[in-house]
């Protein structure tokens, strides 16, 4: 990874962007990806989209999401510590004692998550559980809610763990927010090859990054029904399973290091993931597979029913620790998923078609 890569990655990540208020990331991105592509703009909502018009009118289009889980103020009493709630599914099991960045009206500010000493929660019998959400509470360093006040704080405001990227041995990335930053990143580095490529794509290319997919998918709905792709590749990130304690049986075995995956059934039109496949073993691009049986749980269960139906498909980068801030992910995966995403849209023909057709 070259170092203006790297710094565009590591910048993304440490940007706070919880569901609701993505827009200082989706900043970083726009400015970022505009040196690619001609055309770069935002919804009412913030998902924002750059585009590469290609030989035709036909749009490819490549999705992530923006958003970041994180907590928002529910409560402040009158001794100044606050109560949170939860922006997406953020894990009340691994927050006692964990540094917050909170976005008030005045700028940042930062608080912790408080965790009662072990000696006074009197666990004698070996049988504490997890917290509720509710059982949280965070100190900025107010004594009263006046004082909570004069920093610019109040019911509303939304907050994201500290805890920033790093690199570890192996080419392994660790932080927070890496669900679904890193997506972001990747669909961004396959516009910038492309325009910079000899080869002008066959679709005009759109990569749309989303907003509130955490906590459903809001964005990309919206932003798929504006822009009308012909159809999508969806890039989210999935659990690596091989970690201890999980069991393939029920999880399915997905490992890290070993390439995207690609996901069948439900939303992922066959056609389209027929072509995903083809491509990289053309390539020679490693890939896993994951099936999906009710739903996906990503942005592709909201954008193939769109209008008429898009024919989609989910390609995942896998994922150790999802919703924490020891996220874990390869940088072996992530250049392997830019090559695919890269492969397909200049796999695209004038002439291909995606839809299913009866003999």
């Amino acid at each position: 990874m070259k170092k203006e890569d790297r710094d565009f990655l590591f910048h993304l990540l440490e940007t706070p962007s919880p569901t609701g208020f993505e827009m200082r990331g989706q900043q970083v991105w726009a400015d970022w990806i505009k040196s690619y592509a001609p055309e770069v703009t935002c919804d009412s909502y913030g998902s924002t989209w750059a585009k590469l018009p290609g030989k035709s009118e036909r749009i490819v289009m490549l999705e992530a999401h923006a958003d970041e889980i994180g907590y928002m103020i529910k409560h402040i009493d009158d001794r100044g510590f606050l109560r949170i709630d939860r922006v997406g599914g953020s894990d009340a099991a691994t927050a006692r004692g964990r540094r917050l960045t909170i976005l008030g009206d005045k700028g940042s500010v930062s608080g912790i998550i408080g965790n009662t000493a072990i000696h006074l929660r009197r666990d004698e019998a070996g049988s504490e559980k997890s917290p509720a959400v509710h059982d949280l509470w965070v100190d900025v360093g107010a004594s009263s809610a006046f004082e909570v006040a004069t920093l610019g704080l109040r019911v509303g405001h939304p907050a994201i763990y500290q805890d920033g990227p790093m690199e570890l041995a192996n080419k392994r990335l660790i932080g927070r927010a890496i669900d679904n930053r890193i997506g972001s990143y990747i669909i961004a580095q396959v516009m910038k090859r492309i325009a910079a490529g000899k080869k002008k794509p066959a679709f005009t290319l759109i990569c749309l990054n989303a907003v509130q997919e955490e906590i459903g998918g809001n964005g990309a709905m919206m932003a798929t029904y504006r822009l009308k792709p012909d159809l999508c590749i969806c890039l989210d990130v999935t659990h690596a399973t091989d970690t201890p304690g999980i069991d393939p049986a029920k999880f399915g075995s997905v490992k890290l290091g070993e390439g995207p995956t690609i996901s069948h059934g439900t939303a992922n039109h066959p056609h389209v993931v027929k072509r995903l496949i083809e491509v990289a073993n053309k390539t020679k691009v490693p890939v896993q597979h994951e099936a999906s049986s009710r739903f996906t749980g990503t942005d592709t269960d909201k954008i193939f029913h769109s209008r008429e139906g898009v024919p989609s498909a989910l390609v995942s980068l896998p994922l150790r620790c999802m919703h924490s801030v020891v996220e874990t992910a390869h940088l072996d995966d992530v250049q392997h998923t830019i090559d695919l995403l890269t492969d397909f849209v200049l796999s695209l023909t004038e002439k291909d078609e995606f839809a299913q057709k009866l003999k």
